[in-house]
């Protein structure tokens, strides 16, 4: 149980683990107590199709979020990255020129980092 494991501050989630991610990020934006997060990373995310999951999207989601696009991935094509972010109250994009990835060279860890910052002990959240 994640009980168990915890507790968790923020969520990263990629490819189909981001699109589940987000869809938690709408239930703890509503204030479902079983997912006390701050925060999340969704990495090649994407909006679920399934018509059960359209309320999910109805409102914008404010939870705060880092959305990592690949300009060049075949599997989650950055428009449909894109799509997800713009489901978010003020969502931090960040594009990388790779594909279906988590980007980790030097330019995208400084962008996680100033990302992750702001969910420091006394940094105002």
């Amino acid at each position: 149980a994640l009980e168990e494991q915890g507790p968790f501050d923020g969520l990263l989630g990629f490819s189909q683990g981001a699109a589940l991610a987000a869809m938690v990020c709408a239930l703890r934006a509503r204030g479902d107590p079983r997912f006390p997060v701050a925060f999340a990373v969704l990495v090649a995310g994407f909006a679920s199709r399934a018509p059960a999951h359209g309320h999910f999207y109805r409102e914008p989601i404010a939870l705060p979020t880092l959305h990592v696009v690949g300009d060049t991935d075949a599997v989650i094509a950055a428009p449909v990255s894109r799509e997800l972010a713009r489901c978010f109250v003020e969502p931090v994009v960040l594009t990388h020129p790779g594909g279906h990835f988590i980007p980790a060279a030097a330019e995208q860890k400084k962008a996680y980092l100033e990302f992750l910052e702001r969910f420091l002990p006394g940094q105002g959240q």
